[in-house]
Formats: C-alpha cells, sequence, structure tokens
C-alpha cells in the first residue's frame, strides 16, 4: 500500500503523456495551429470510413510482364541474330512455356547462334533477394535441333517484385499531382499495390489516373500496305498491328523509334487551328535530337503516337521537327487531356496493374459513421460509469477514474503511434469501456471474499490486488491473442479494430490495477476503515449453493443439439455471404426524396441485365444498399456495372454514397485467411492455457470456445445476418471475451482443487463456480452496457458485427458457467490426495498459496 515516488512519478508521467496526446484530436485546425510548438500535435488518423475516401488494392499483372518481355526479348533476339551476326532464323513465341522458339535457316550457324543468345542473359537484383540476383533467361534446345530461350520463373518472380516498387513511385507522383493530402501507398506481398487517398471522391477518376499504365511510344507506320491487307496477307517482318483511338487499327513498326522516357513535360492546352484540347510535350536533349533526326529522315511518312498499345494519333510529318516540343491531339475533352497530362509528367507505369479490390466512402456516409459511434461511445460510458457507482458506490469512482483515464490512453496511444481510426475500431473502444471494469470488479469481489473470511481490510485489500492479478494477466492475455492474430491475418478496417483492442488491453492491464491501486491506497492511508464496505449492488446474493453439475447432463444434451442445429443449418442453408467473400460489388444509396422505394428500385435494376442484382434497406429508410453480382470481365466489366446502376438512377434522386467491389481472388484469399485467423488463435491460446494451467484446463477451454464459434456462426446461417470481414473479427473477439470467463472459472477451480482436497469433484466445480458467479455476471452485464448502445446507435455497417458480439457473449458466459464444469470432469480432472505433490501457486508478490 506504500506507493514510492518513483511509482507515482510514473502514474504521473504516462497520464499526463497520454491527455497531450489525445488532446489534439479533439481540438479545432485554429486551435491545434496555435498549440505550442514543443508540444505534440499529431491526432487520430481517421480512416476512409470515417471521413470518405477511395481505397484501391492493385495487382501486377503477371501475365501482361511476361507477354511484354517475350516480345522485347523476341526483338533482341532477332536483332542480336540477324542483325549483328547475320545469322538467318524464324522466331515463334510460346506463351504456354513462357519461352521463344528460334529455327535456323542454316543449321551449321548453331554454335554461333547459341554464343550470341548467351550475351542476352539478364541477372535482376534487387533489395528482396541476396546480392547477386538471379538469371532471368534459361537456355535449351528441342529435340529436332530448334533453339529455345525461356524467362525463369525467378527471374519472373523478381522482376515483379521490382516492377512493384517502381509503381509505387509512380503512382505517389500521380497522386502528388491530383493535390491530394496524405495518401496512403504501401506494398502488400510480392505483387500488390494498397492505395489509399482520404477525402477523394471521385473514385472513377482516381482510378483511370492510378491504373493506367500510360507507356508512350513513337512508332513509324508501315507504307504502302493497311492493316487489313496485312492481316489477310501475313504480316511483314518486324510489324505489328494495334488498334486506333478512332475504332480502326493501323500497322506500325514494331520498334519504338522513340520511348516515352525522354518526355520532360507535359501539359494541357488547346489548339486554337482546331478548336479542340490537346496536349503539349517536351522532350529532353537526346529525345529532341533523335526525334529531329526521325522527322528530318521520313518527310511526308506517318509517325504514329502509341499510348498504351493504343494509336492516338498518326500523322504525316510535313516537315522536320528539331524544337524537341510537340502536340497529341485525338477525342480529348478538357478534363481528360488534363489527366492524360498528370499521366506523362508523372511517368509510365513499368506494369499494368488490375484492380482487385475497390472500396469508396463518400464524406456524408463517414460523418454519419463518425455520429453513430460517438452516440454509441458515450451512452455506452454513461452506463458503465453509472452501474459502476451504483455497485461499488466510492470503489466504482475508483474503477470509473482508471477507465476514464484508460480511454485518453487509447487515444493518446493511437495518436503517438499514427494508427488509423476505423468504425470498428471505435466499436473496439466502446468494447474495451466493458471489459476495461473486468479486472477492477475481480480485485474487489476477491477483496469481499478476503474480508469474510476473517482478514482485516489491510490485507483483504493487499490480497484481492495480489490473489486477483495472475487472473487478470491470464483473461487478458488470450483477448491480446485474439487481437494480434486479428492484426496480421485481417485487413483494412478489422485492422484497425484488432489495433484499439490491442490498445485497449495493454492500456486496462496499467490502468485497472497500477492507478486504481493508488487511489485505493490513498483513501486508505486518509481514513484508515475498520470494515470494507465495497458492493452494493449485485444480481446474484452471496453463498448460493446452485448445484449445477447436477442438470450437467442436460446442459451437455442441449448444447450437442444446438452445435448440432448451427453446423446443420450452415450445411445445408448456408450462409448470407457478404461481398468479402463472394466477390461482385456493393453499392450504399441514399434516396433524397423521402424513404427509398426498395421494390421499384429492385424493379428498375433488374432490367440492366447484370446477373444477380440484391436490393435490401440498409439502416434509415432512406438508404439502400444494392449487391451486384460478379461480372464476367473481370474489373472493367465490375466498374461498368456499377456506371449502369449510376446512369439508371441518374434521374431518381439516389445519391451513391459508398461502393465496394472485391474480386473473386480477393475473396476467396479473405475466406482461407479468415478461416486460418481462427484456428491459430484457438492453438496459441490452447498452447498458452496449457502452459498456465494443466492440459484439462486447456482442452476444456478450446472445446468450450470451440462450441461457442459453433453457435456464434450458426446465428449467421440460421438468421440470414450478412456473413462478412468483421464477422471474422467478432468471432475472434469472442474467443478473447469466452475464455475470459472460463479463465476465472478454472482458476478458482485450480485455487480449490489445492485447498479441499478430499471434496468430491462435482461438488468442488460447484463451489468454484457459485463463488466466482457473481463476479461473472458482473463483469458480463458490463460488456452488455457498452454492446447493446453499439447495437442500437452503431450504424448499419456494423450491424451485423455488433448483434453477433452480443449474442456470444451471451453464449460464452452459459458455456463458462455450466459447459465447462462436465468437460472438465470428462477429459479426466482429480480431485487432489492428501498425498500428492502440488506445487504452490504463486501470488504476485510472491506468496504461496
Amino acid at each position: 500500500m506504500q506507493f514510492s515516488p518513483i511509482r507515482t512519478a510514473i502514474i504521473a508521467f504516462v497520464a499526463l503523456l497520454g491527455v497531450l496526446f489525445a488532446v489534439p484530436s479533439f481540438l479545432p485546425q485554429d486551435v491545434r495551429d496555435a498549440w505550442p510548438s514543443f508540444l505534440p500535435k499529431q491526432t487520430v488518423v481517421l480512416g476512409l470510413d470515417l471521413q470518405g475516401g477511395s481505397h484501391l488494392l492493385l495487382q501486377v499483372n503477371e501475365q501482361g510482364i511476361v507477354s511484354e518481355r517475350l516480345q522485347s526479348l523476341r526483338r533482341d533476339v532477332r536483332n542480336k541474330l540477324a542483325n549483328e551476326n547475320g545469322i538467318g532464323n524464324l522466331i515463334t513465341t510460346d506463351p504456354a512455356t513462357n519461352s521463344l522458339t528460334i529455327e535456323l535457316t542454316d543449321p551449321a550457324q548453331k554454335q554461333a547462334a547459341v554464343t550470341a543468345l548467351q550475351a542476352l542473359q539478364n541477372t535482376i537484383t534487387n533489395s528482396l533477394i541476396a546480392v547477386g540476383g538471379v538469371n532471368e533467361l534459361a537456355f535449351g534446345e528441342t529435340p529436332d535441333g530448334k533453339l529455345t530461350v525461356t524467362l525463369t520463373p525467378e527471374g519472373v518472380e523478381q522482376r515483379t517484385s521490382a516492377l512493384v516498387s517502381q509503381s509505387i513511385e509512380v503512382i505517389r507522383n500521380r497522386i502528388d499531382e491530383l493535390g491530394t493530402t496524405e495518401p496512403s501507398i504501401q506494398r502488400q506481398g510480392t505483387n500488390r499495390i494498397l492505395v489509399q487517398v482520404p477525402g477523394f471522391g471521385d473514385s472513377t477518376r482516381l482510378k483511370n489516373i492510378i491504373s493506367q499504365t500510360a507507356r508512350l511510344t513513337f512508332h513509324m507506320v508501315y507504307p504502302g500496305m493497311s492493316a487489313q491487307q496485312a492481316q489477310a496477307q501475313g504480316l511483314p517482318a518486324g510489324t505489328m498491328v494495334l488498334p486506333s483511338q478512332d475504332g480502326g487499327e493501323e500497322l506500325l513498326y514494331e520498334d519504338v523509334a522513340l520511348g516515352g522516357e525522354s518526355l520532360v513535360d507535359a501539359q494541357p492546352s488547346y489548339d486554337q487551328q482546331r478548336a479542340m484540347p490537346v496536349v503539349s510535350f517536351r522532350l529532353d536533349t537526346r529525345g529532341a535530337v533523335t526525334f529531329g533526326q526521325i522527322t528530318s529522315a521520313n518527310v511526308g511518312q506517318r509517325f504514329a503516337i502509341v499510348l498504351d498499345n493504343q494509336v492516338i494519333t498518326a500523322p504525316v510529318i510535313q516537315q522536320p521537327i528539331t524544337g524537341g516540343t510537340g502536340q497529341i491531339s485525338g477525342s480529348f475533352t478538357t478534363a481528360t487531356a488534363n489527366d492524360l497530362a498528370v499521366l506523362l509528367r508523372a511517368g509510365a507505369l513499368p506494369a499494368s496493374l488490375d484492380i482487385v479490390e475497390e472500396r469508396t466512402v463518400d464524406a456524408s456516409l463517414g460523418a454519419d459513421s463518425i455520429q453513430h459511434g460517438l452516440t454509441a461511445g458515450v451512452v455506452a460510458s454513461v452506463l458503465v460509469i453509472s452501474f459502476m457507482v451504483i455497485a461499488y458506490g466510492l470503489w466504482g469512482v475508483f474503477a470509473n477514474i482508471s477507465l476514464v483515464l484508460n480511454i485518453i490512453l487509447i487515444f493518446g496511444a493511437l495518436s503517438m503511434l499514427g494508427a488509423t481510426l476505423t468504425l470498428p475500431g471505435i466499436a473496439g473502444i466502446v468494447l474495451t469501456i466493458g471489459m476495461a471494469v473486468d479486472a477492477n470488479v475481480l480485485i474487489y469481489e476477491r477483496m469481499r471474499e478476503e474480508q469474510k473470511a476473517g482478514k482485516s481490510p489491510l490485507q483483504a485489500i493487499n490480497a484481492g490486488f495480489s490473489r486477483a492479478w495472475s487472473t487478470i494477466v491470464d483473461s487478458h492475455l488470450t483477448q491480446l491473442i485474439a487481437a494480434i492474430v486479428l492484426y496480421f491475418l485481417g485487413s483494412g478496417p478489422v485492422q484497425g479494430f484488432a489495433v484499439t483492442l490491442a490498445l485497449g488491453i495493454l492500456t486496462s492491464l496499467f490502468t485497472s490495477y497500477t492507478v486504481t491501486l493508488y487511489f485505493v491506497g490513498m483513501w486508505y492511508r486518509a481514513k484508515r476503515p475498520k470494515i470494507l464496505k465495497i458492493q452494493h449492488f449485485r444480481f446474484i446474493p452471496d453463498g448460493t449453493r446452485i448445484p449445477f453439475m447436477k442438470i450437467s447432463r442436460y446442459v451437455i444434451a442441449f448444447s450437442i443439439v444446438a452445435s448440432l442445429l448451427s453446423i446443420g443449418s450452415a450445411y445445408f442453408k448456408g450462409f448470407n455471404l457478404g461481398i468479402d467473400f463472394v466477390g461482385g460489388t456493393a453499392i450504399v444509396l441514399q434516396h433524397e426524396g423521402g424513404p427509398a422505394d426498395v421494390g421499384e428500385l429492385r424493379e428498375t435494376l433488374s432490367g440492366l441485365d447484370l446477373g444477380e442484382v440484391q436490393v435490401q434497406g440498409f439502416g434509415t429508410p432512406q438508404d439502400v444498399l444494392v449487391r451486384v453480382q460478379a461480372q464476367e470481365g473481370g474489373q472493367d466489366a465490375d466498374q461498368a456495372a456499377v456506371a449502369k446502376v449510376r446512369d439508371a438512377l441518374a434521374s431518381e434522386n439516389y445519391t451513391i454514397r459508398s461502393t465496394e467491389a472485391v474480386s473473386g481472388t480477393v475473396s476467396g484469399e479473405l475466406a482461407w485467411k479468415g478461416t486460418i485467423a481462427v484456428i491459430v488463435a484457438l492453438v496459441a491460446i490452447l498452447i498458452y492455457i496449457w502452459f498456465r494451467f494443466e492440459w484439462q484446463f486447456a482442452m476444456a477451454a478450446i472445446t468450450t470456445t470451440t462450441h461457442d464459434i459453433i453457435m456464434t456462426i450458426g446465428l449467421f446461417s440460421i438468421t440470414g445476418l450478412e456473413f462478412n470481414l468483421t464477422s471474422i473479427a467478432a468471432v475472434l473477439t469472442l474467443v478473447g471475451l469466452s475464455l475470459n470467463e472460463t479463465v476465472v472459472v478454472s482458476d478458482r477451480v485450480r485455487e480449490n482443487l489445492r485447498k479441499h482436497r478430499k471434496m468430491p469433484l462435482p461438488e468442488l466445480i460447484d463451489l468454484s463456480i457459485n463463488q466466482t458467479i457473481v463476479r461473472t455476471s458482473l463483469t458480463q452485464f458490463t460488456v452488455f452496457l457498452a454492446l447493446i448502445p453499439l447495437v442500437l446507435f452503431g450504424g448499419e455497417v456494423i450491424r451485423s458485427f455488433t448483434i453477433a458480439m452480443t449474442f456470444g457473449s451471451l453464449v460464452g458466459m452459459y458455456s463458462s458457467i455450466i459447459v465447462n464444469g462436465p468437460i472438465l470432469i470428462n477429459f479426466g480432472l482429480k480431485a487432489r490426495s492428501d498425498t500428492e505433490n502440488v506445487p504452490a501457486a504463486k501470488t504476485a508478490d510472491g506468496a504461496s498459496v
């Protein structure tokens, strides 16, 4: 009870630091600008679901990289053999094996050809592999004597990885040209890039600017033959046919006369003579010289400007152009000319990028989400704080001081770490409000027991804090394990939830024990009470003797039947899977002229030939959720489907508030990662419980937790609640919450095994449950006080998440109190005999129990 000055200083320092980092997030911008420079100014970063913006997950098109590399390698091989060595050859490309086959016109030149080809070997090196790199090419020979050049898998992988790094820089340059603030551009894995742009609502324009390759090349047009004639008679050597912007085709030389890498500037402008927007460009010195030489040598010939394998324009060279400047003309509008100039200034992407996941949130929907989250948080805080005062009086005030500091520390930590706060993250904070007082309840109830056992107030306080500590650590660490797994295997908003949940767990360990102990110590030294009047209200009276084990067979039978029903419903009925797991597009609409007519809207959209279209209410009468199945044709077809919906509703007073599109590839990955997350969490917790307790406790804990997961998943199937990525978050959080209660009961069973060695095990388990049921009922009630406001006020976006959490908490309490005991017996847990050598449990202060 004697706090050293150092411990007091640590508490004061942590509290002050938390306040200083948390306060800027709640101040207006002008006040933050006037904030003293030596104080923290960073604020909590709001996720896209709270402030609006666009989220794109891009994947490098590996097949496109291989095809383009084979095309350039084909040119290199042809030039190397024919131009440099005079070796006649016929080259064919095999995309299936990523190889070229070379047939020599003179077999006697084979050795010279092999030597020439080996000079094309390229070693690829980047920071992700060891120094020295890998060979990109492999050389071989077919049974009939033809030579082969093959792209190695390692070379393709490393080239892809290197191109991702280059693409990130190009994307950053393009977004910077748009003038947006604080974009987030991150690499994901070896071939993906995550782009998040807060506050940028024009997702279509953003997608076009980010995903367009914008590779500019200049080619001479093949003279004297049209593209149609060439395709009918056979392409001349070294030529290719490309589509043109006007819908036709052009026959061009394959060789790039001039590349876009020589471009140093591009600006939108206006051609007064032709009265049309154009893009003016300027070349560097080397490019200007090359451009001048080409135009001087080809006066009267056509010169094509190609952008992403499409001919933009192919004018006739009227005279030499030696100034290094020119114009790109086409069917541009002012906006498209400006965007093309942005693309050219930022540079071409080194590889094509496919959009595999897209989420766009309107700023108004983000503001609504903030309002929902704040309302739920305030209501939950008021309910929990009021209940703690009603239940524990002054002791509840001590717990509430720790709770308020806990919330401050969470916001301070989020701000200090630069973490992103999402709507599920707000739900995590609200959930922490209910869970944070759990430790205080455990401590207070333990103090009451110690005082009833005849100890003095000082001894009861010391014993309450010290003996409850191991249980608090066990229950918090099981939740922390689930949060960590959720962070590393989750994505987007789910990771935000995991961060806030983990921070709340860590800060509550500090506040509920150290800070509460500090205030209790101050009070005790000032009052020196003769008796501790701790609890004023309880749901269940002390000294209950409910015979749980006598009804265990009925309980187990009920749980087995309920679990089989859940599994059967999941197998036969299935789930209402969200876009995260099935792919497709989800669009949230808001009707501006009053309540939306769901039936009329469904009829309108069913005529768009988009396959399965689901229309349902989404919270308020004005909001509607439209789900469109994944379209054949990939991302372009999905984007076209969104455009069709937008056009069909343009005259119906509907506003698109958010869109979410997920490809089939990503949806399959998310489903698999969600399953792995649950399994990893269960295994990790099994290992921890096994380490802390005996194997029977670990197996019983995992069995009851699996029972809770099955029941909760059954809820999704039976009720038709949408099962999405946040549902996985709910299941994993329930793993921690369920084990929280199970650990409390198991800890008391273990303690009683040492105290009552001759008591029959069923009676001992009954005793342990009755001793802990008061605290488990109180802690569970505080969690409900936090969850109910989330269900009522948290908004439709996280509705299934909050309902599942509330149901799962009920099931978790039921299984921890009633189901866990019989399972312990069935796993062979035995009462201790006096002759057994049982190691004593150690409390936090080293005393033996």
